[in-house]
């Protein structure tokens, strides 16, 4: 099945426009969240993956920040427009991360979930790990998948 839209592996520097108006309007104008924690400084150390539709407009997107120590991969960000939600949007972002992720190797990654979104996440493979959260004022909890 075909989609109307492609997603790309980009880093920030490249499409940081795109990214940035995607987020701005899910995360800051929809969801109230504040610019200062949008904007965490981490953006330039991660991979993102960009959703555009045929028209080239940016639809959605999300990140994975790279294992640092004994902390696994993070994916995060993922946002869709209003509009595009229920389109497989999400599902290819977060595709697209996760093949990221075990193409670098990388055994296992995390995300701090949305409580909402966690039937989304569990649909791959994820697992909850501990209890629920605050985060920019948005029920939050850790989700795990070990890769394979």
């Amino acid at each position: 099945m075909s989609h109307p839209f492609t997603i790309s592996l980009v880093c920030w520097h490249d499409a940081e426009p795109l990214l940035r108006a995607v987020r701005e309007k899910v995360f800051l104008s929809e969801q109230n969240v504040p610019a200062e924690l949008e904007w965490d400084g981490l953006d330039e150390t991660c991979r993102h993956a960009l959703a555009l539709s045929i028209k080239g407009d940016a639809i959605g997107c999300g990140r994975i920040l790279p294992p640092k120590g004994k902390t696994p991969a993070r994916i995060g960000r993922i946002a869709v427009l209003p509009e595009w939600r229920g389109k497989l949007v999400g599902t290819g972002v977060l595709e697209a991360l996760l093949e990221y992720a075990r193409s670098m190797k990388y055994n296992k990654v995390t995300v701090n979930a949305q409580v909402q979104a966690k039937p989304f996440y569990l649909r791959f493979g994820f697992e909850e790990e501990g209890k629920e959260f605050m985060d920019a004022g948005i029920p939050h909890v850790k989700m795990r998948l070990v890769l394979q």
